[in-house]
């Protein structure tokens, strides 16, 4: 599956231009995803420097990601303009209802995992 997900208030406190502290198990979840196989994008507002810097926050984090702001790596486009991209879900804190937990999150995803972990109690 290919998951976009927004940086400031969902992966961050949102504290633009600022970096905020990363909300809990933003950067750990992520990860999990990945090993799953799930294709990353970041998906943010944020362009240039300010861009930058977020990316680096995530990889200090330990998560790389599929595309920046694109559909895909090789995706050429004028990068000054922020549009949707092409992915099967979005994580965004701002859709209707707010932003989910991370732990409720990687298990609506990963049904499977939710149903293993009930299983061992």
């Amino acid at each position: 599956m290919i998951i976009a997900i927004d940086f400031d208030g969902t992966i961050v406190e949102h504290r633009y231009p600022a970096i905020g502290k990363e909300l809990p198990f933003a950067l750990e979840t992520i990860k999990a995803l990945q090993k799953k196989q799930h294709q990353i994008i970041l998906w943010t507002f944020r362009a240039g420097k300010k861009l930058d810097e977020a990316v680096e926050f995530c990889r200090k984090g330990g998560v790389e990601f599929y595309a920046v702001n694109k559909s895909y790596p090789e995706e050429k486009y004028d990068e000054s303009i922020s549009r949707k991209i092409n992915a099967d879900l979005y994580i965004d804190d701002r859709n209707i209802g707010g932003m989910l937990g991370w732990g409720e999150i990687y298990f609506k995803i990963c049904p499977e995992e939710s149903w293993q972990q009930k299983k061992k109690r």
